[in-house]
């Protein structure tokens, strides 16, 4: 039977991991499984620097906690899994998105995103959205269109009247 000293540190990550989850928009489950240390550490320090958060649960535990908020990812919780947990929506995605890229260990393999069940396909459709910055440069670069093809015409139009036309 388990100690009362080891039943407390189990209900104690079990009250973190919802206090996370009370915290998030995000919440990614994560196989890692055959990341060397180095490479799991370099991902929890680049998910730190836009607000996230990658955590490693033993799975019954995670599932206690995510039975407690009504959130089904046991199918998905088999072997090794790390927990991703994010105010942000886009950015943890784009960033673990990227370190798969490059390390074929890394997969997600399905999350939460805003309250909702995120299947891995979807996941992957959010990774191709373009950053907030880059989404605000396509915006500025469709105005500026317009104000180039306004000044084009105000300027022939200024030239026509100093030729003498009529508008």
């Amino acid at each position: 039977m388990a100690s009362e000293k080891s039943l407390k540190l189990k209900t104690e990550l079990v009250n973190e991991i919802n206090s996370k989850l009370d915290n998030s928009k995000t919440l990614l489950l994560v196989d890692y499984q055959g990341m060397r240390v180095s490479d799991l550490n370099s991902l929890r320090n680049s998910l730190k620097q836009n607000g996230s958060d990658l955590k490693v649960y033993k799975n019954t535990l995670a599932s206690r906690a995510f039975k407690e908020k009504g959130i089904e990812l046991s199918e998905y919780m088999t072997g090794p899994n790390a927990y991703v947990f994010s105010k942000d929506i886009i950015e943890p995605i784009k960033t673990i998105s990227e370190v798969a890229k490059k390390n074929e260990n890394l997969k997600i393999k399905a999350g939460y995103i805003d309250g909702e069940f995120a299947s891995s396909q979807v996941i992957n459709e959010y990774a191709s959205i373009p950053s907030y910055e880059g989404l605000l440069t396509m915006f500025a670069g469709g105005l500026i269109e317009h104000v180039r093809n306004l000044s084009i015409a105000l300027n022939l139009y200024a030239e026509n009247l100093e030729k003498g036309g009529n508008e």
